[in-house]
């Protein structure tokens, strides 16, 4: 497939961007305000292809994400995983025993907790690490300092203060690339693939235990179950990744065994796993 452009969620410098930047370099950024906006632009032929966020090894799950996905009307083709090293960053000639308050993310903020506390620092809630970061040369007081990207602070002309200031070297967040196209990969068997797909059970005594059942038989292994339910506490969705191509045998049999127990199942996409994945 030929892509020219990958929408994310946020402004210019943040994480999302810098996801795009290093899975798709040769593609456009398209900036979007939310999530649904993001997807919206894939769907309308403003961006091929959408870079969404779904995991965080310390914040855990993106919540809006995986209810957004389902509506989403798009198709999984891709993972990435981006390492998230946080920096302190300030207005140029600001010094780091004149920061005040933090400006960033609501994850971010956590991940920095510890920093953060030893700093002594109040922290504000911005819309995305970029936008606490931009918002910085706009208030123009040097006590006031952000928690964002290196990508960040080179895009918006401030200085580096601090580097690495997260509690846990191994802050890792895992992006789903996403298309109008339901591309899939050629099935090899020596290449790893992942499967992502939702279903809800039916009303039946041990659904669940019944529907995963044909996954630990035919040796397929499930790498992501999560639940939700609908409005009214009602309906149990479960979205689901597993490793195995869709036109493997092994999972077209665990497949059509959950079709006895399960409703409503879509297939979101069928992918090669990330390097990341691969290196544990």
């Amino acid at each position: 497939m030929h892509y020219t452009s990958i929408s994310f969620q946020g402004i210019a410098g943040a994480y999302s961007d810098l996801a795009c930047r290093t899975a798709r370099p040769d593609l456009e950024t398209v900036p979007c305000k939310s999530f649904d906006d993001a997807f919206h632009a894939v769907r309308e032929k403003q961006a091929d292809l959408a870079m969404i966020p779904v995991d965080n090894t310390i914040a855990g799950r993106v919540a809006d994400v995986h209810h957004l996905l389902p509506e989403s009307r798009l198709h999984i083709v891709g993972e990435h995983f981006q390492p998230i090293s946080h920096c302190l960053v300030g207005l140029p000639g600001a010094k780091l025993e004149e920061i005040t308050d933090i400006h960033s993310h609501i994850h971010a903020l956590p991940q920095c907790r510890n920093y953060i506390h030893d700093h002594n620092f109040t922290t504000h809630v911005a819309a995305d690490t970029a936008s606490g970061a931009a918002n910085l040369k706009k208030d123009n007081d040097p006590t006031q300092g952000a928690i964002a990207s290196e990508l960040a602070a080179k895009l918006y002309g401030l200085d580096i203060l601090d580097r690495d200031i997260q509690d846990n070297n191994l802050n890792t967040t895992r992006f789903l690339i996403l298309s109008r196209d339901n591309f899939v990969p050629m099935y090899e068997e020596n290449i790893r693939f992942l499967t992502t797909f939702l279903f809800e059970v039916r009303n039946i005594p041990a659904a669940l235990y019944k529907a995963l059942g044909g996954f630990a038989t035919n040796n397929i292994q499930m790498v992501k179950l999560e639940s939700y339910v609908d409005d009214h506490f009602n309906v149990a969705r479960f979205y689901v990744d597993v490793e195995g191509h869709i036109e493997s045998r092994s999972l077209q049999m665990a497949l059509e065994e959950l079709h006895f127990f399960a409703k409503n199942l879509t297939v979101m996409g069928t992918y090669p796993a990330h390097p990341f994945r691969i290196s544990l």
